[in-house]
């Protein structure tokens, strides 16, 4: 942690020149204020005022025309939060004598239900919905009319913000508002969100920022801009700000305004190692011609076909002259543009896209899943929602999971059985499921069910997935016969796949019902599993007919599956017990998952919702492997980056020498291992940018950041090194260090970049990451765009990084 200098108020991010947290002046408020009233009072919700978006910026940015709906909302309004049917919160009176500013510091902060970034921006938020589309809205329905109502959905962990507006007038003008904002702010192209990045995420490159311009001059002397400095996590020598400061000031007036203070914010970003890199390709140091910026993508970022067509397209796109782009050049400033852009990621854009055979069966591919996806807490207190399942859903998840018991009225209930978590409807899972199944992938979704039901609630759960889903519910195979393996995720499009426990073989199914007696999940163990082998002979026929190729049977060794050879089949292991096979017969587990599905899930221990690691899982190729998504740490981020390759599917192809049913390979014997030798990873961090505050720290504090490389693989492959701290400099710290890493199964490899404030006497603080798998690696000069905690971006915040790959000469090199 670097040190911290005097008081400095939080300042809003403001993300593409969109902000709605910021805190106009006071002379564009008018009106009386709101200051909170004694504690205790028993209301639905609290009333906040909503400021208006756009006040907050001297300009709008491109794109968004001042329509009547945007300037209602320029007038701020008077709403009601709700969190729950009685959720006690502060009352709110009139008073005219507190001042306007902190007035709406207050409200916001309210508003967001935080103490301290109460503002958030429209980056931050995915979307916008009508109506009485939350579970808390839903149940203040006979109280407040669905037009008068809307739900603000953020990207990432970030609780819903449900709001009620005093009219229905009010509610659309809002819904109608935010829904142009975001369309603006997601529809910029690269060269518009590079004009609209803020130096910090704290103010405006363009303009002053209000809290450092503390007389409200629209100028900022020198001191001014020294406070500015620090509130963009920079700690610069004095006598360089001064040198850079007077340099801007062409008026020599002892202020920066208008385009001073943009020359001077110009200077401040000025990217040296960029600059350097770009006068190596260019003879006259001003321009890079067609020809030598070819010479740049081949030599350098091992572009192989299409170079000079590329060339044309990347100067089309990103240099901002007229008179360069039809001339064919590219300037420092296009070639900037062109490094921080898609083409320039270090993720490979081929690799974003669909890009993978979707025909192999579903036991070839790693699935992306969830463990007891209705919680979005802890396992024991937590609340059950509808919106872990949503919220699953969007992230590309593809099998979900449900625990079902007996519920009044004949309801079955979904919940975390003799646990105080909270109950929902089953019939509500499902609608949600119905509803948000297909949106983010066309792939089938597994619905892992675990049954506590009576007969009777069985059979109306049965009722309930055919009734809601209808079509989508897959009730039969493919083809009508019995499967010789797992049909593809391409021939189970758009179809829900029921897991659960059935009656008899899938044959005796296909020919009429059967009598054999189901066999028992493994997730229940104890006197549970005690129980639920005394009621598993009353499983509903109904019930049992839905599950089609994911039967749920007990895992009693690998020669006994083998020899049913039942690929519909599919057994749940707890991690401890995948762990023993895993450290006990390393390839059987591997030749078994080339042919049928295998499900891994927490420990009970875990109460806290805690992630075990994945990749150990991955490596003898599980493939569904539940991981609870309400928990951030390094085991989603290696699941985030695992999937969000082949268009965020939820589904990646598994390497071929693990879709082989006599593969030799064993992730913990190197001598089972195929290939010439390891391949060399060599990583040179150059600099990073613009990197983020640590959350919750200090005022006016600033980071000591170094980076850290971590591979997650087998076991002989498992690495990290870092980078040293520089210290004092989030803005632009420079390391020009190089790493390097032999992988032997680089099939199976992800590389994650963490950057930490490093602090001498505590754990260092996490600043951000991105995680990717080695296959999606793009070689030579790279930007590394950086992900919060919650796996959200952070823009502009981003590493500079060289990658070279070295393959291990073939034999005809040798």
């Amino acid at each position: 942690m670097g040190r911290v200098d005097g008081e400095l108020p939080s300042a809003p991010p403001v993300v593409k020149g969109l902000c709605l947290g910021s805190v106009p002046p006071a002379s564009q408020i008018e009106g009386p204020c709101v200051v909170p009233e004694a504690r205790g009072s028993k209301v639905p919700g609290s009333s906040a005022w909503i400021p208006p978006p756009s006040v907050m910026q001297p300009a709008l940015p491109p794109g968004i025309q001042l329509t009547d709906t945007l300037e209602q909302m320029q007038q701020g309004t008077l709403m009601r939060k709700v969190k729950s049917k009685s959720w006690k919160k502060q009352r709110f009176r009139v008073n005219r004598d507190v001042s306007v500013q902190r007035f709406l510091e207050l409200c916001l902060q309210r508003v967001l239900g935080h103490s301290r970034e109460a503002p958030f921006s429209i980056s931050d938020v995915e979307t916008v919905r009508e109506g009485h589309q939350s579970e808390v809205l839903q149940s203040l329905a006979e109280e407040f009319p669905p037009e008068r109502c809307f739900t603000i959905v953020f990207y990432g962990r970030r609780g819903n913000l449900d709001l009620i507006a005093g009219s229905a007038e009010e509610a659309q003008c809002w819904v109608q508002g935010l829904r142009q904002l975001i369309e603006v702010a997601t529809s910029m192209d690269q060269r518009e969100k590079i004009d609209q990045y803020p130096s910090c995420r704290h103010h405006s490159a363009l303009h002053p920022h209000p809290l450092a311009d503390k007389n409200k001059d629209g100028r900022m002397n020198f001191k001014e801009v020294q406070r500015l400095l620090k509130m963009m996590n920079v700690d610069m020598n004095e006598d360089h700000a001064l040198r850079l400061f007077q340099d801007a000031d062409k008026s020599e007036s002892g202020t920066l305004e208008g385009e001073e203070f943009v020359l001077f914010y110009k200077a401040l970003t000025q990217r040296e190692e960029v600059l350097s890199l770009f006068q190596d390709f260019s003879e006259d140091g001003k321009k890079l011609t067609l020809l030598e910026l070819v010479d740049f993508l081949q030599q350098e970022q091992l572009e192989d076909e299409g170079t000079e067509e590329l060339a044309m397209e990347l100067i089309d796109k990103y240099e901002p002259s007229e008179t360069a782009r039809a001339r064919h050049v590219l300037s420092a400033d296009g070639f900037l543009m062109y490094l921080c852009s898609p083409e320039g990621s270090i993720f490979n854009p081929r690799h974003q896209v669909l890009w993978q055979d979707m025909s192999q069966p579903l036991c070839h591919y790693f699935i992306s899943s969830s463990h007891n996806t209705y919680l979005i807490e802890d396992q024991i207190r937590g609340q059950s929602s509808i919106e872990g399942y949503i919220r699953a859903l969007k992230r590309g998840c593809r099998c979900l999971e449900v625990d079902c018991w007996d519920g009044p009225n004949g309801e079955p209930m979904v919940y975390h059985g003799h646990t105080f978590t909270s109950k929902i409807p089953f019939r509500e899972v499902v609608s949600t499921l119905g509803k948000y199944a297909f949106k983010t992938s066309d792939y089938p979704v597994i619905l892992s069910l675990e049954n506590h039901c009576s007969m009777e609630q069985q059979e109306v759960l049965a009722q309930q997935l055919k009734d809601i889903l209808g079509e989508q519910l897959l009730t039969t195979t493919t083809d009508g016969r019995v499967p010789t393996q797992l049909p593809s995720p391409e021939e189970l499009k758009h179809k829900i796949l029921l897991k659960g426990k059935k009656i008899g073989r899938l044959e005796d199914t296909l020919d009429g019902p059967g009598d054999e007696a189901p066999d028992v999940s493994d997730d229940d163990n104890g006197a549970e599993a005690e129980e639920e082998r005394r009621r598993v002979k009353s499983l509903a026929q109904a019930l049992s007919d839905c599950v089609v190729y994911c039967k749920s049977v007990s895992f009693r060794g690998f020669q006994e599956a083998r020899s049913h050879s039942r690929p519909s089949e599919i057994s749940s292991l707890s991690e401890a017990k995948a762990r023993k096979l895993i450290r006990d017969a390393g390839n059987e587990f591997v030749r078994h998952n080339a042919w049928q599905l295998t499900r891994i899930y927490p420990s009970g221990l875990r109460t806290d919702s805690s992630n075990y690691s994945p990749q150990e899982m991955w490596n003898v190729g599980c493939q569904i492997v539940a991981l609870n998504f309400q928990t951030a740490g390094t085991e989603m981020d290696l699941c985030d980056g695992l999937f969000s390759q082949n268009s965020r599917c939820g589904y990646v192809l598994k390497p071929p020498f693990m879709r082989d049913k006599d593969t030799l390979f064993n992730p913990s014997d190197p001598d089972s291992w195929e290939g010439p030798g390891p391949t060399t990873l060599t990583i040179q961090v150059i600099s990073g940018q613009q990197l983020p505050k640590v959350t919750n720290s200090k005022d006016g504090a600033i980071i000591d950041p170094l980076v850290r490389v971590e591979i997650h693989g087998v076991p002989a492959d498992q690495a990290h090194q870092e980078t040293k701290y520089i210290e004092n400099n989030g803005f632009n710290p420079r390391w020009d260090e190089t790493l390097q890493f032999q992988l032997h199964v680089p099939e199976l490899a992800l590389v994650r970049f963490v950057v930490e404030d490093y602090d001498k006497t505590s754990r260092n603080d996490f600043v951000g990451q991105f995680t990717l798998a080695f296959a999606n690696i793009k070689p030579g000069y790279r930007h590394i765009h950086l992900l919060s905690k919650d796996g959200t971006s952070i823009p502009p915040s981003s590493l500079f990084v060289h990658i070279r790959i070295t393959e291990p000469p073939g034999p005809e090199q040798d």
